[in-house]
């Protein structure tokens, strides 16, 4: 756990670390702005364009710079000067995005705006449901979006954060033939092509490859491990500008995964005395964590008369898990399996969960167009949206082996003994949108939206027992009113509803064992102000979410008093609200060979009308109040071809705990990169190297309260990376 040759050092404090990187990226504009002109071919850190639209919010290509809401579109290029390969990784780029659990090795788990989105019903691909219950992969995807705030309008049921959408690569106009082999410190190896192509005459056909392969080996121990992708997209452009495409992509990731550190006792760990390096799951027996997934979509997209279009849209997704790990997990030595004990020991279980499958199907029809009604032009949207999550497990293990060490000195046996049962899960949803744009002057559009859902949900245990089920109907609505007052600035104000919906466990401890709950309505309130310029661009955004929240209340007291058992039995229902209020600010600005991006998120969020009152006006565990994000690109003019780039993340301090007791430091973390073009007898060679965490800053990165026990994951160390790309 400790490093001796740690003991004394120190850490530069936040504030100072992130004004002397606000200030050199201070310098940089000035030095740029005094450079010449930089050659044709510069490195620019932005994260939208003119063009920019998030089809994921259903009104077709409209720009974000024009649109009522919030949005941030983050591209292929953006992810790979970045050094991103996971999608845990794109809290970097965007303040309004923070970890929620990213455990490395595991799936991750993002959150938007404070809330946590949900891997079962938050993620989209290309505009239609996915499970992210696995490792997605990024090496086929073109951009990933990201929809910020209450989701009514695009999901059925989804938490209230956000949506975040992977837009896959599609064949190009153009042919392409590149690759790349990338090496992150100690020893992680990726090698990549990408291949794009078209046939016919006239170009009909096209197709593009993409394939990648790595060697794992990160600078957390213990960790190695493998993947691969190949994925393949094509397109027929038919008869009357019809155009029917298909992609398939098939992915494999193996690596063990890592547990966090937590508390000892009621003792917070100095995190400048913790080897980020150490990986507590570690046992011989210790099996890697696998993920197997193949997705595949078909789109039919058929002009129409009058500027009419249908779009038909169908995908499935078959997903297997293998899911091991030597799991660190409370102090029964203390009584208390809220956190380790006070002399670092913790109980370590044996957990197995093999052979599990989760089959999502999607099936999608789009009607769009333009219609004058009563001399006022609407821009329409109609929508049915058919999908079914299917979810397959075996009985799995959960057994104490003994007392472990967060020294990881601890040799345990295994017990792989499958003695608990797993829970068979089955949803159908069916829903139906309307949209409308409606140009109410030259200056003046107000958006409107509804969708109906009609969801069905059915879960049993592996041996059949504890079945539950459940139907429910809902319809949430959303508008916004958008006003241009001059080029290129929008302001706007909008209002939206989002929906989630459970059932109380099948347990005996709860007096309403089985039932479903009354589904949950968010509501979130947001005001906003855009500009955009030809060197600068802006917005702001102001919000006001309130989500319900869920309640496990005492039937003695009415009271959230912690863990229910069968003899203080409990009633799960709502229980007064979160609400998460705050301002995000973005900005763009590009000046001569010099280009900057940052985002910051200021938020307060509070728990409301509690029953136990000690509750109301606390904070969310593992939620930062405040959180910004800078990047910068410098083309210099004595070396053409080659940029400088740097990356600054901050954020606030997080509650480790519900009840507010103790809660970890902000952190300021500054990575380094630089970037090198060449031509070579016509081939485009594009050399990186970069360093994260320049500083080696040594933090809690995060603090998830997961299965009623708080986790603590580190930063991560100081990381040299390097990689190689080639265009022909």
């Amino acid at each position: 756990m400790a490093h001796p040759s740690k003991t004394h050092r120190r850490t530069t404090p936040p504030h100072i670390l992130l004004r002397s990187a606000l200030g050199a990226a201070a310098a940089l504009c000035l030095a740029g702005a005094q450079a010449q002109t930089p050659p044709a071919e510069v490195v620019t850190i932005t994260g939208r364009s003119a063009a920019d639209s998030a089809g994921i919010a259903g009104f077709g290509d409209v720009p974000l710079a024009r649109s009522p809401f919030s949005a941030t579109v983050l591209n292929a290029a953006q992810l790979q000067e970045a050094g991103i390969a996971t999608l845990g990784d794109i809290t970097r780029l965007d303040a309004g995005l923070t970890d929620a659990y990213n455990a490395p090795g595991y799936w991750g788990q993002l959150a938007a705006r404070g809330f946590t989105l949900d891997n079962r019903f938050n993620f989209r691909r290309d505009g239609l449901p996915v499970n992210a219950e696995t490792a997605l992969p990024i090496a086929n995807k073109a951009a990933l979006e990201l929809m910020k705030g209450t989701s009514g309008i695009q999901a059925g049921t989804s938490s209230p954060g956000g949506l975040l959408n992977l837009v896959v690569k599609r064949p190009l106009a153009r042919a392409l033939t590149a690759g790349s082999v990338e090496w992150t410190e100690p020893g992680s190896v990726t090698l990549a092509a990408d291949l794009a192509r078209r046939a016919g005459s006239d170009g009909a056909l096209g197709w593009r490859l993409n394939a990648a392969a790595s060697h794992l080996d990160p600078a957390t121990r213990n960790s190695r491990g493998r993947s691969h992708l190949l994925a393949a997209a094509a397109e027929w452009r038919l008869g009357n500008d019809a155009l029917l495409e298909a992609e398939v992509e098939t992915s494999h990731q193996r690596q063990p995964s890592t547990p966090g550190f937590s508390l000892l006792g009621d003792r917070l760990p100095d995190a400048d005395r913790v080897d980020p390096r150490l990986n507590l799951n570690k046992q011989p027996w210790s099996l890697p964590v696998v993920f197997e997934g193949t997705t595949g979509s078909l789109r039919y997209t058929q002009p129409l008369a009058a500027d009419w279009q249908l779009v038909a849209h169908l995908m499935q997704q078959r997903l297997r898990t293998e899911d091991r790990i030597a799991f660190p997990f409370g102090c029964s030595a203390e009584d208390d399996y809220t956190r380790y004990c006070s002399d670092g020991s913790f109980d370590l279980y044996d957990f197995r969960s093999e052979g599990e499958r989760r089959t999502t199907r999607a099936a999608d029809l789009t009607l769009q167009g333009t219609a004058t009604l009563a001399g006022i032009e609407h821009h329409l949207g109609l929508g049915l949206l058919r999908s079914t999550h299917r979810a397959r497990f075996q009985r799995q293990a959960y057994n104490w082996v003994g007392i472990g060490h967060v020294d990881g000195s601890a040799v345990l046996p295994p017990d792989p003994t499958l003695t608990d049962e797993n829970t068979h899960r089955d949803e159908a949803s069916t829903e139906l949108r309307l949209q409308d744009r409606i140009e109410l002057a030259p200056a003046w559009q107000l958006w409107l939206g509804a969708r109906h859902s009609r969801i069905g949900r059915d879960s049993v245990r592996t041996d059949g027992s504890r079945a539950t089920a459940y139907a429910q109907s809902f319809t949430t609505p959303w508008l916004a009113l958008a006003w241009q007052p001059g080029p290129g600035v929008t302001a706007y104000a909008s209002w939206g509803q989002g929906i989630e919906s459970e059932v109380a466990p099948n347990r005996a401890r709860y007096t309403n064992a089985g039932q479903a709950l009354p589904a949950l309505k968010s509501r979130q309130v947001e005001l906003g102000l855009k500009q955009r310029g030809d060197t600068l661009q802006w917005q702001l955004a102001l919000f006001d979410i309130v989500r319900p929240a869920w309640s496990d209340l005492r039937a003695d007291t009415g009271l959230d008093e912690g863990a229910c058992s069968d003899a203080r039995p409990c009633t799960r229902r709502a229980d007064g609200q979160a609400r998460h209020r705050g301002i995000e600010a973005e900005a763009e600005w590009r000046i001569g060979p010099v280009s900057l991006r940052g985002s910051v998120l200021a938020l307060q969020a509070r728990r409301q009308g509690a029953a136990n009152a000690e509750r109301n006006g606390l904070r969310p565990t593992n939620v930062p109040e405040r959180s910004a994000k800078l990047q910068a690109a410098w083309n210099l003019r004595a070396v053409p071809g080659l940029a400088l780039l740097g990356f600054v993340t901050h954020e606030g301090d997080r509650m480790v705990l519900p009840d507010n007791r103790v809660a970890t430091e902000g952190w300021t973390r500054l990575d380094l990169g630089a970037r090198y073009v060449q031509r070579i007898d016509g081939a485009r060679w594009v050399w990186r190297i970069g360093v994260d965490n320049v500083t080696d800053e040594r933090a809690w990165k995060e603090s998830p309260y997961q299965f009623g026990h708080a986790y603590l994951y580190p930063l991560a160390p100081r990381t040299w990376r390097a990689a190689l790309d080639v265009t022909l």
